[in-house]
């Protein structure tokens, strides 16, 4: 499997960072208790199963009129005696590394962690071990003590199938016990490398557990010859009903085991898709589930951080410009549009910003920026560079617009009475109309979105202008002319200038009454 990508690494961090006591609900002392209970639970499970093996093999009859077949029994019995309590010890020691980071509240490092992480495992080899070595022991006893060879061997394999059963119950019940000290080795360390028993697995011991052992001992009593007859329908019955009950334990453990981290990633997966980038799921599982649950972080993080730069880039260019870009791509040059330019500029900035001091000033131009900003976008313009205390705006460009002309019109009274009531500036505004060039310029490293043509020019020179005048507006008269009748009515003709660094006279609009 490979290792998490670099772009998931930062979210990983985070996820490192989480206090303990949000990673794990349950503290790390009451765990131990309950998970003794549970080996001993699931013991008791194994020799429920190999109780009634037995007493079919044995043709249901009573074991104590047979001294050879008594003594294996009540050697078995002392084994498991002596046997459970030095498991649990065993498993008990297995967990001081686990334990110890626990108690000190920190985060484990990658070898505490992977050690936690196998804990279920290790816990139900424990369990499997002491069986084995249980199975050779009444082996070798009833090969000693009872006349037919084939009880000692009989004895030794239901004994290996009551091994099977206690390692399967003991690792599904520790799994799911064991999940809170899972999801903090996880969170510190998320899974990479081989897996430790993935869902197909569960699901054969699952099977082993429901089908496997049962059947085989069915099969045993069946075929055994010393019982002609098979066993008698009370230890079968029995036998079925351990075998009911053991098989909906591990098919409820296994069902929960998968389950419950599925419905999260699908209620994950849909607050994801309604725009929540901001949700997490818990990794609490270190097979597949656990890969799935890192790689629903791992895409819930990179489409946040896509909505991120996506919107500081759209504060640099532009909302319009930033989309198209995503759209279409980038590339540079430009095309041919007919638009209406914008143009305002702060008068007497530079004696203002030496009574004021920089860091005033800052948030002065910001205040005023912030008006042209909303003015503009309200009349679907683009707010195309600020340029120190001046700032051009564009409206017919990157998106075509119905009436570029009366949206630049209407937005300069905005701006003019938004400015004026404000009373913190004094700003000159022009509005001139006509073809530019707008498109990508630069580098291929370095590119921006502008405007490249003579109504930029001349919105620019109608703002020197406007300083002077009442009305601090001045327009062109093709601007006002290629607006709509209803804003035409707020401009009143004005003088007919040759503007600077222009050969032809331009006709100029003001604002009535202005």
């Amino acid at each position: 499997m490979a290792s998490v990508p670099g772009a998931v690494r930062s979210f990983t961090q985070d996820v490192a960072s989480t206090p303990a006591s949000a990673l794990a609900p349950r503290p790390a002392r009451s765990t131990v208790p309950l998970i003794v209970g549970l080996v001993v639970s699931a013991n008791l499970v194994g020799v429920v199963t190999v109780t009634m093996l037995l007493l079919g093999l044995s043709g249901g009859s009573d074991p104590a009129s047979d001294s050879g077949r008594t003594t294996l029994l009540l050697v078995a019995v002392g084994y498991l005696v002596l046997a459970l309590p030095i498991s649990v010890v065993v498993g008990l020691r297995r967990q001081r590394v686990t334990n110890a980071w626990l108690a000190a509240g920190r985060q484990p490092d990658r070898a505490e962690a992977a050690y936690a992480l196998r804990l279920p495992v290790d816990t139900a080899g424990v369990a499997a071990l002491t069986w084995l070595v249980g199975a050779v022991v009444v082996t070798a006893v009833g090969a000693a003590v009872h006349p037919d060879a084939r009880v000692g061997l009989r004895t030794g394999l239901v004994t290996t199938l009551g091994g099977v059963v206690t390692a399967g119950v003991t690792y599904l019940l520790v799994a799911r016990v064991a999940r809170p000290v899972t999801t903090r080795a996880l969170a510190a360390h998320p899974p990479v490398g081989s897996l430790l028993l993935g869902v197909r697995v569960r699901l054969l011991l699952t099977w082993g557990l429901t089908s496997g052992v049962p059947l085989t001992g069915l099969v045993l009593m069946f075929l055994d010859p010393s019982i002609p007859g098979g066993p008698g329908e009370t230890v079968v019955v029995a036998l079925v009903a351990v075998s009911l009950v053991v098989g909906a334990l591990a098919t409820l453990l296994t069902a929960r085991a998968v389950g419950a981290p599925l419905r999260e990633l699908r209620r994950a997966v849909q607050e994801i898709g309604s725009g929540d980038t901001s949700v997490r799921v818990v990794v609490d599982d270190a097979g597949e589930i656990g890969l799935l649950q890192t790689g629903v972080n791992a895409m819930a993080a990179g489409l946040g951080e896509r909505e991120r730069l996506r919107d500081l880039f759209g504060r640099h260019v532009g909302t319009t410009v930033a989309q198209q870009a995503l759209d279409r791509g980038i590339s540079l040059g430009g095309e041919e549009r007919t638009v209406a330019a914008l143009f305002v500029d702060v008068s007497g900035s530079t004696a203002l910003a030496r009574r004021l001091g920089p860091e005033e000033m800052v948030g002065l131009l910001n205040r005023f920026f912030e008006v042209v900003v909303e003015a503009t976008s309200a009349e679907g313009g683009l707010v195309n560079k600020f340029e120190g205390d001046a700032a051009l705006c564009v409206f017919g460009a990157p998106t075509r617009h119905d009436d570029p002309a009366g949206a630049a019109l209407r937005a300069a009274r905005r701006i003019r009475t938004a400015v004026t009531a404000a009373g913190e500036v004094d700003v000159g505004i022009g509005v001139a109309f006509g073809p530019v060039v707008a498109g990508q310029v630069g580098a291929a490293s370095r590119l921006e979105y502008t405007v490249i043509g003579d109504a930029v020019i001349e919105a620019a020179r109608l703002t020197e202008l406007a300083k002077a005048l009442p009305g601090r507006v001045v327009a062109s008269g093709a601007a006002v002319q290629a607006a709509a009748d209803a804003e035409q009515q707020h401009w009143a003709p004005g003088e007919r200038l040759v503007l600077r660094g222009r050969d032809v006279p331009t006709s100029t609009w003001v604002l009535v009454g202005g």
